[in-house]
């Protein structure tokens, strides 16, 4: 049984990470997926010298880590149709030329997956700059909003739709010199609230998931060897999710099985949450 069969889904951020088990995932559950990302192969050329693409972006294109045709690929093996597209989810007018071609291409986007984002702007407060500062909020936080605006009349007009926005512990924990990304996530649990109870007459479920640490690439180019450790005395499981266990939340609130739940904000921490003072 397949339960996203003849789905149309939409996933940004869908690169590497999060973002590519996701699509891979429901692309297996019978969904056809637009898999999108900032950045495509062979893309290496084109931000050598352009200085808004940050240190871990360059440091995954230099090393061959980008996946978003290989993992549109992937899904069209399994007999699905897919295609990668390039998405900057930081111009809503981009995400609208976007969704047109997607839809012309696909259908009507039935799923959208916010999970698109980026985290820099490291620092105390008194060295936070406004461009950090806002494109980390344009990125995280805009960005969602306007991917959601742009599939919203398709989804209404169905009388269905599934938007599931992939926040962090941070918005809800606080993030330590990371103000932006820590408001950005906390943002999008409250957009995602108020998108749900607009939507909720119309079939539209609007949930959010909360990842802990997921032991992904960008988790261990930012944390270095400390991550095991730290998973093991913070996290009462004791160990890092992994990005199949998000990807299977997000199967979940993307089908009929989540067909009464709206609103949400589901933790998938391994209990580190639990575990606030």
């Amino acid at each position: 049984m397949l339960p996203l069969k003849g789905k149309v889904a939409l996933v940004t951020g869908a690169s590497r990470g999060l973002g590519e088990a996701i699509a891979l995932c429901l692309g297996k559950a019978g969904a056809n997926v637009a898999v999108t990302d900032l950045l495509i192969e062979g893309d290496a050329d084109r931000i050598s010298n352009d200085e808004t693409f940050g240190q871990l972006t360059r440091h995954f294109l230099e090393t061959g880590q980008i996946n978003t045709k290989a993992t549109a690929d992937q899904i069209r093996q399994r007999g699905r149709n897919s295609f990668a597209f390039p998405l900057d989810v930081s111009k809503p007018d981009k995400i609208r030329e976007a969704v047109d071609q997607i839809e012309k291409t696909l259908g009507t986007v039935d799923i959208l997956v916010n999970n698109a984002g980026i985290m820099g702007n490291f620092g105390f407060i008194e060295k936070q700059d406004p461009e950090g500062w806002d494109t980390t909020l344009k990125v995280n936080l805009s960005g969602s909003f306007y991917c959601a605006q742009a599939v919203w009349h398709g989804m209404q007009k169905n009388k269905w739709g599934r938007i599931i926005n992939i926040s962090s512990i941070t918005g809800q924990m606080g993030a330590y010199a990371q103000p932006a990304y820590g408001a950005s996530k906390a943002g999008l649990i409250g957009l995602t609230r108020s998108l749900a109870l607009e939507g909720a007459r119309y079939g539209i479920t609007v949930n959010a998931l909360v990842p802990g640490l997921i032991d992904t690439k960008a988790i261990r180019v930012l944390s270095g060897e400390n991550v095991e450790g730290y998973a093991k005395k913070r996290i009462p499981m004791q160990r890092l999710g992994r990005p199949d266990e998000v990807a299977q939340a997000v199967l979940f609130l993307a089908s009929e099985m989540s067909s009464y739940i709206t609103g949400a904000s589901i933790p998938v921490t391994g209990g580190i949450d639990l575990m606030q003072v």
